[in-house]
């Protein structure tokens, strides 16, 4: 893609990422591209490449929508989410002062926004956490990828009809992952985020009608063995 086309997709992809946009919507190409600030071409070239990522669907006699996710793609997500996630704490070594308080200020604004009843700010917060896990790795290849899933996991949780209380356990678990982390507990905060994960997949399979997996640790064995 063009620098000008990767530029407008991230901007849809971000959008989606932070709730803004939702699973249905429909996005007309004239409008969106007056908005962004590119020519239809370019707009084109970016809804392609979110069409491509999943993240967006074209649909006869309605055009490019916001893709519906279904159970199969909540368990597809976080497979790859758990593989990803913990090694990511697995491999960052001892994170410095700017990454654990990059950890801690997505934990501080998911409990704010709990405090006032915002619980989209509450998923906002708590993308901004898990972004900021995968940044542990170092890794832009893995950050982008994350990306990817972050738009995914978004419309996931706007499935769950009581948001309040899917959301307020994982405050909890995001403030006690980012403890070990910076206590040097990376094995323990690896485990912590596997089990997190797994109980999450297994409400939003349920919430999607899907029937959750049968799941365990076995990502971890060659990990820990070769430290």
């Amino acid at each position: 893609m063009s620098t000008s086309a990767d530029r407008a997709a991230r901007v849809l992809r971000e959008q989606v990422v932070e709730g803004l946009l939702r699973s249905g919507t429909r996005l007309p190409e004239e409008r969106l591209a007056q908005a962004i600030g590119v020519s239809r071409n370019t707009l084109r070239e970016a809804l392609s490449q979110l069409v491509a990522e999943r993240i967006l669907v074209r649909e006869p006699n309605r055009g490019v929508v916001v893709t519906t996710p279904d159970a199969d793609d909540v368990a597809d997500v976080y497979r790859v989410r758990r593989l990803i996630e913990p090694a990511a704490l697995l491999t960052a070594g001892t994170p410095d002062e700017a990454q654990v308080a990059r950890l801690r200020s997505a934990v501080d604004e998911g409990t704010a926004a709990a405090a006032r009843g915002d619980w989209a700010g509450v998923a906002s917060a708590n993308q901004h956490f898990h972004r900021a896990v995968v940044a542990l790795a170092g890794s832009t290849r893995l950050d982008a990828q994350m990306d990817l899933l972050l738009a995914e996991m978004r419309l996931f949780f706007h499935q769950m009809n009581q948001p309040g209380d899917f959301h307020q356990p994982y405050l909890t678990e995001n403030a006690a992952i980012t403890d070990l982390v910076e206590a040097g507990r990376a094995t323990e905060a690896a485990h912590r985020l596997d089990d997190y994960l797994a109980s999450a997949e297994h409400q939003l399979v349920t919430a999607f009608g899907g029937t959750p997996r049968q799941i365990g640790h076995t990502w971890l064995t060659p990990v820990v063995t070769a430290r």
